[in-house]
């Protein structure tokens, strides 16, 4: 009874702190704005600058078009740099004192971290609808059917919420949000950059290939075309959720215990 009523408890506490940074956004929505803008400018950019010199290496089943191909890769980038967010917020929470104070409050210690994460999950939803809609409009379609693609959404979704945890850690372990923020980007620039996001892997070097083909961007990039797209998997969707579910086994742990360390 304790154990269900404490769980209850940690519940309400997470979606109350998601509340308040979900709020946040409606508070400053310039904020959803520029998060949503820089991802439409990788779009176009990559859609019209680099489309017509890459279009020759994209599947058939793209219909020789490269927004077909592209999209899946940046709704991944979108998702990885909201996931960048949640280690800064934290550092930022903690550099301002806030931790500070809900550390005061008879709350959950996990519902800190735990609603963070769930909020900037929810932010990436909004986001991802904002680059459907955007990629529509460049001519871009579920081949597969909406089911197929709300399941591409659901599993961009789990890796991005897996790897916010990461990030929370690295918030957690560093306490300074521009610390945080560059951190964080010299882990993602170089995974979805030397990843098939972009570009198709046999168009790199050989000795490239052997890292791009293995490493999991490319695997949640991979799952995300197979159901948009309909091409082989080639076990990029178990792959994906095992990554997913290893880095929540590994950070999940590592970011409550950094911030129970960082709040005695």
């Amino acid at each position: 009874m304790a154990h269900a009523l404490i769980g209850a408890y940690t519940v309400g506490d997470t979606w109350t702190i998601a509340k308040r940074n979900l709020y946040r956004y409606i508070r400053l929505p310039q904020l959803l704005f520029f998060s949503s803008l820089q991802p439409i400018i990788f779009l176009l950019l990559f859609n019209y600058v680099f489309g017509g010199a890459i279009g020759n290496g994209i599947p058939p089943a793209a219909d020789g078009k490269y927004i077909n191909y592209l999209l899946p890769g940046i709704l991944v980038q979108v998702t990885m740099f909201g996931g960048l967010q949640t280690g800064v917020g934290l550092a930022d929470d903690m550099t301002r004192g806030i931790i500070d104070r809900f550390r005061s409050l008879p709350m959950s210690r996990i519902a800190v971290i735990a609603g963070r994460t769930l909020a900037d999950t929810l932010r990436n939803v909004v986001v991802m609808a904002i680059m459907l809609t955007v990629g529509s409009l460049l001519g871009f379609r579920f081949h597969e059917g909406i089911g197929q693609g709300l399941a591409m959404a659901g599993i961009i979704l789990l890796f991005g919420y897996a790897l916010s945890w990461a990030f929370a850690f690295i918030g957690m372990t560093l306490r300074d949000a521009e610390t945080a923020q560059l951190a964080g980007f010299l882990f993602v620039f170089p995974l979805v950059f030397a990843s098939a996001a972009f570009v198709p892997v046999q168009t790199m070097p050989d000795w490239l290939q052997a890292f791009v083909r293995n490493q999991p961007i490319t695997f949640v990039v991979n799952a995300a075309r197979h159901f948009t797209l309909g091409v082989p998997a080639d076990g990029a969707v178990w792959k994906t959720i095992v990554w997913s579910l290893g880095l929540l086994a590994i950070f999940v742990p590592l970011a409550i215990w950094q911030y129970r360390r960082r709040t005695v």
